[in-house]
């Protein structure tokens, strides 16, 4: 008789466990997904504003000027007559352009 007694939870049990869930996906939202959706948004803008003589960075640390936007694509002038061709998602700013922004912003 003992062990029926023991099996049940306490009266409410399920309601508390419920709110602990719902509050730890608030945490994850609000500091781990909703500042990863800003950064890529702003990747996104940045990427879009590139143009022609912009200055940037792949990915794989080639520092380089475009000279030619595509849909999928830039062409960037990496030195004199060398050109290559690489994806959009693997473009950065430069870091002399970031520089440039942050002195820029702290003479203002």
């Amino acid at each position: 008789m003992n062990f029926i007694l023991l099996d049940q939870a306490p009266a409410g049990g399920g309601l508390s466990s419920i709110l602990m869930i719902v509050a730890l996906f608030a945490i994850f939202y609000f500091f781990m997904i909703r500042p990863q959706q800003k950064r890529q948004k702003e990747i996104k803008k940045f990427r879009e504003s590139l143009g022609s003589g912009s200055k940037i960075v792949t990915a794989g640390g080639i520092f380089g000027t475009i000279r030619e936007v595509a849909d999928l694509y830039f062409v960037v002038e990496i030195t004199k007559g060398v050109t290559i061709r690489i994806d959009k998602g693997s473009v950065y700013p430069s870091a002399e352009d970031a520089n440039q922004a942050s002195q820029n912003g702290e003479q203002k």
